[in-house]
Parts: C-alpha cells; structure tokens; sequence
C-alpha cells in the first residue's frame, strides 16, 4: 500500500518542540469484516454516552466479539504485536486488512453503512472532519479524559472536531530529508547544493539519483508552494473560501518545482513512486530521498548508512512542509463498538506508541515517551524535529478532500507537460471551487 498523505499540525508542533519535546514539559469475523458474506445495508451507528467521561474498569467487550482493523502494510510489525497481547488479555480475535491511511475514507464512507467496513480504522487527521460529518466515527466518550492527559496538546486537537474528542491518537509526522551518508557526506542546506550535486552523481541508465520525492503526490509537493508563500485555506486552514494554491507565491513555488524535471530528477511525475524510491535507496543508488518517519523501519533494515535532516531551503527561505497526527477511531456502525473501544485505547497507550517507534519509526503523541531516552536521544528523530519546526498542520475541514486531486493534476502537468504553472494552479483552484460549492 501507498502512504499518502497523512499531513499537518505546524504551528503549535514546532511551539512545543513537537510532540517529543511537545507540551513536555504530526480481516476476522463479524458483519465489519470486509468479507463478509451477508452485509447489512440498514446498519445504524452505534449508540454512544452523550458526553466523554473517565477510564472505566467496567468496559468489556461484546460476547463473541471480533475485530477487523484497517492499517497499512508499514505498520503491520507494530500491528501483529500489538494483537496478539489484545487478544490474550481480552479473548476477541483481531484481523489486518491492509489499506492505506488516506485510502481509509473513502472505503468507509461507503461500506460503514454497509456494515462491511473495518470496526477500528487509522486515519490522518485532516479526514476527521469528513468523517464526522458523514457520521461515519463514534466520539472517543470512554477514554477521552485519559487521552487527553496522556497525549500532546497538538495531537488531542488534530483528534478532536468541533469541540469533540473522537481519536485515539498514535502518532506524529511530518516528512524531511533522508540521506546516504556514504554518498552525502553533510546534508545540502538549499536546493542549490542539492542541484549542484545532482549534476555530478544523476546517472538515470545505471539507476542513480541525487534526490527524489513523490513527484506526483501533492503532500510532498505542497512544500514548493508554501515556502514561497502559497497555502491551503486561509483563517489557519478553516476558510473554504480563501484558498491560497494559486497566489503569487505559489506560483512561483510551482515554476521553480517545474524546473527541477530538468535540473534534478529527469523522469515522469508518476514514475517517482514510493516503492521505487524505497527500492533506490536501499540499493544505495539514491543518495537523498524525502520520506517520512514511516519508512525509517525498513530502511534500518537495509543496512544502509544514512541521516535525516531538514529539507534544502528555496530561495532563502526554510522549506515548510505538512505535518499530520494519525489516530485511531471507531467505527460508528461497528457491530462490537466496546471491544473496538478497547482496541483503540489499547493500540494508543504508552507501551503501544513506543513498541510502534521501535519497530516503524512511529514518532508517539504520547508525552511521556516522547520524553524517553531512546527516543530523545535519536539522531533520526532529532532530525525529523528539525523539519516539524517548520512544517504546517493540514487543513481538517471536510473541503480539504477537494484539494488533492486537482492538484495533483496540476502539478502533473506542471512537471510532465511544461505546463504554465499560472494557468494550471488556476485551473486547480477553479476545480476546488466548484467542489466545495457543493458542499
């Protein structure tokens, strides 16, 4: 599976030091089962307590429950652990079916009320607001005063819509700059360098590459329109109608994004995939690669010796990034909503968020381990810190939906086809327009 996006929350992540130095001191059984034979297309929304209130001895999960999860193939190490010790200490079995963070949305909103979709799926913060608006996720009402003290300030409020806590959350993120030291010596500190050096090493015939980034995916290509100036929505992401994708600054963002198809990474858009950058670089062909803490697990693995470090800089300015929080979140139409409360709060404690660390470079929410020696004396962690400072937390207003494909396109065309960058982020935020009309 593809990561996507799973995107933002800047200001306050780099005020407090981001979540480790944060507020211290981004398959089974059962009619949620995806195969089930006989779904249930008048499934109602679990019934919820009105309002969130203590941790409480007494929950217990439904007789016969079982448990199908939503998560992604990186994160399955963690996963696998984390059911096996939910499962001898609660008896409910618990199945994976693997899909993407930012592909869950989607399939929920249209097999929760079908009663086929997962009972606990993982979602980027910036889809909560979907999410609950279409009534497709149950408040976090039994946990929610115990996750709001354990857990970072920012990562409580990605979780939390209209006043509401709703996740569990697990995890911050944003990506930065992931390099070779065999083959980068110092990390470049503006795209000059990183071009300059491109020149001497790129050799497409024999699969070497300077630097890479998913060229066709907006989550990493936002950073070139918002270092020069552009953003999402204005009002700090909260006005629909103030979209900033095609202001000067992002203009000029896109035209100097557009340059680096020559200067930089001569290939299609498209083709500057995950999988091929991952397979590059363990290679050790791909001296720099933009990535996020998720990949860091297998790169470890691979026995490569690298770094991370902020991204290059644009034209004086520190390149700014989006950063995200992922949390658990029920189901609404869950058939088991206690057991799959249960799950949630179990996959989102302490001693979950720093197994997830060890075994998938998962950066915790959670303050105390942010404040624990393995991980505040992480040379990768110090890194992606680094770049948490200036990255900027992803718009969670439904709207946001409407921003990835127009761009994506745009910036295709952009790199692809040499289109005038003016013209296509105009055209993108026309697009956006319409659809959030709409809504």
């Amino acid at each position: 599976m593809k990561i996507r996006k799973i995107r933002k929350m800047v200001a306050g992540l780099s005020a407090m030091t981001m979540v480790f130095a944060l507020t211290a001191c981004g398959g089974g059984s059962g009619s949620s089962s995806a195969s089930s034979s006989s779904p249930q297309p008048t499934a109602t929304p679990a019934a919820v307590s009105a309002t969130p209130g203590p941790v409480t001895d007494e929950l217990k999960p439904e007789a016969g429950a079982s448990l199908v999860i939503w998560e992604s193939k990186e994160a399955r190490p963690y996963l696998e652990e984390i059911m096996k010790e939910f499962t001898a200490k609660y008896d409910v079995k618990v199945k994976i079916e693997e899909l993407g963070a930012g592909d869950q949305i989607g399939k929920l909103t249209t097999d929760g009320p079908a009663g086929v979709a997962a009972d606990v799926v993982m979602l980027p913060h910036d889809q909560l607001g979907k999410a609950v608006s279409a009534g497709l996720v149950l408040p976090n009402d039994v946990y929610g005063e115990v996750t709001t003290k354990e857990n970072s300030e920012v990562a409580v409020k990605a979780a939390s819509f209209g006043g509401k806590l709703y996740g569990y959350p697990k995890s911050v993120e944003t990506y930065a700059l992931i390099y070779n030291k065999d083959l980068v010596k110092t990390p470049p500190k503006t795209f000059d360098e990183v071009t300059a050096f491109a020149k001497t090493y790129n050799d497409p015939k024999n699969n070497k590459y300077a630097f890479m980034w998913e060229a066709g995916n907006f989550y990493f290509n936002y950073l070139f329109l918002a270092t020069t100036g552009g953003y999402v929505f204005g009002n700090n992401g909260t006005d629909k109608n103030d979209i900033g994708l095609n202001n000067d600054g992002a203009v000029k963002g896109a035209q100097f994004y557009g340059s680096l198809a020559k200067d930089l990474l001569p290939m299609k858009s498209g083709d500057a995939t995950y999988d091929i950058k991952k397979g590059l670089f363990t290679a050790g062909t791909l001296a720099m690669d933009i990535n996020g803490p998720w990949t860091i697990g297998d790169y470890k693995k691979s026995g490569v010796n690298f770094g991370v470090a902020p991204i290059p800089s644009i034209d004086g300015k520190p390149s700014v990034s989006f950063s995200g929080v992922k949390a658990w979140y029920v189901n609404a139409f869950s058939k088991y909503p206690n057991a799959a409360r249960l799950f949630a709060r179990f996959a989102s404690t302490k001693e979950a968020q720093m197994q997830d660390f060890k075994l998938t470079g998962a950066l915790p929410s959670n303050k105390e381990a942010a404040q624990d020696p393995i991980i505040k004396n992480d040379e990768l962690v110090t890194g992606f810190l680094q770049q948490f400072e200036h990255s900027y937390p992803m718009p969670a207003i439904p709207e946001m939906g409407s921003v990835w494909e127009p761009m994506a396109a745009a910036m295709s065309d952009i790199w692809n086809n040499g289109k005038d960058a003016k013209a296509a982020l105009d055209n993108a935020v026309q697009q956006i327009k319409d659809a959030t009309a709409k809504k």
